[in-house]
């Protein structure tokens, strides 16, 4: 870890018409730690989520990533500087192998990716490299599988095996767990633990099983604004959590 975050927001706004989704948040993410966004429906995780990768733009503040103010860029801008996310819901292309998927997310930052229609012999030269990233996802067995033959579950671990395939410096993952059941709950937390090592992680999620087991530090949302923050033992012990999770704190 060094002296710089590698993620930092400036008194990071959003209104829609007048509406504060998010209101004057200052949000520091250090290098090589797992931040954890937490807080109750309407917080505004996902539209916080949303204006650090430029699906939205900030009505004031500023975003900075590895020391660059990176405030207002397009989604295609940012993901090249080394951000890579996963949404809450999948989309994937269901035809698509998973061997196919990862060679596409392979060339992406080449540019090959955006001609794939004249370069699909050329998404050959990737082909050694998408088995290892399957591999790291435990679906090294489903690589020529189209991903419509994928369990849910599955298919989460296919998307991070994708956004891995950008070697991103911080990876964003949005509600990782959602609609999961216990099982594929424990095996996603074992995959981000070590999908995690050597990078940044950033995540939203509401079940605290899994953030306990994985956040290095914690920021609770409410209303928008930062409600309280810190390692997972001091915000569940928080009154003021508590009280905006009405007692899920202590599940």
């Amino acid at each position: 870890m060094t002296a710089t975050p590698l993620l930092e927001t400036r008194a990071l706004t959003k209104e829609f018409r007048g509406f504060r989704a998010v209101s004057e948040v200052d949000l520091t993410v250090e290098r090589g730690t797992v931040h954890a966004l937490v807080g109750p429906n309407g917080a505004g995780k996902t539209t916080l989520f949303n204006l650090l990768t430029g699906f939205l733009t900030p009505s004031s503040g500023a975003v900075v990533f590895d020391g660059r103010d990176i405030t207002g860029l397009a989604p295609e801008q940012i993901a090249p500087l080394g951000i890579a996310r996963s949404f809450q819901i999948t989309s994937l292309f269901e035809a698509m192998t998973l061997r196919e998927h990862l060679e596409l997310a392979l060339a992406s930052p080449t540019g090959m990716g955006r001609q794939w229609w004249r370069s699909v012999s050329r998404l050959a030269t990737f082909r050694d490299r998408a088995p290892h990233l399957l591999d790291r996802v435990g679906l090294a067995d489903r690589a020529d599988a189209p991903a419509s033959s994928l369990a849910y579950g599955q298919k989460r671990a296919l998307e991070l095996a994708i956004a891995l395939a950008l070697d991103p410096k911080l990876l964003l993952l949005d509600e990782p767990t959602a609609g999961m059941g216990i099982e594929d709950v424990d095996r996603t937390i074992a995959l981000v633990k070590e999908l995690a090592e050597g990078r940044t992680v950033v995540f939203v999620d509401h079940n605290m099983h899994v953030v306990g087991s994985l956040a290095d530090r914690v920021t609770v949302l409410q209303s928008g604004q930062v409600l309280a923050e810190g390692s997972y033992e001091q915000v569940r012990a928080d009154e003021r959590v508590i009280t905006a999770y009405l007692g899920a704190a202590h599940e």
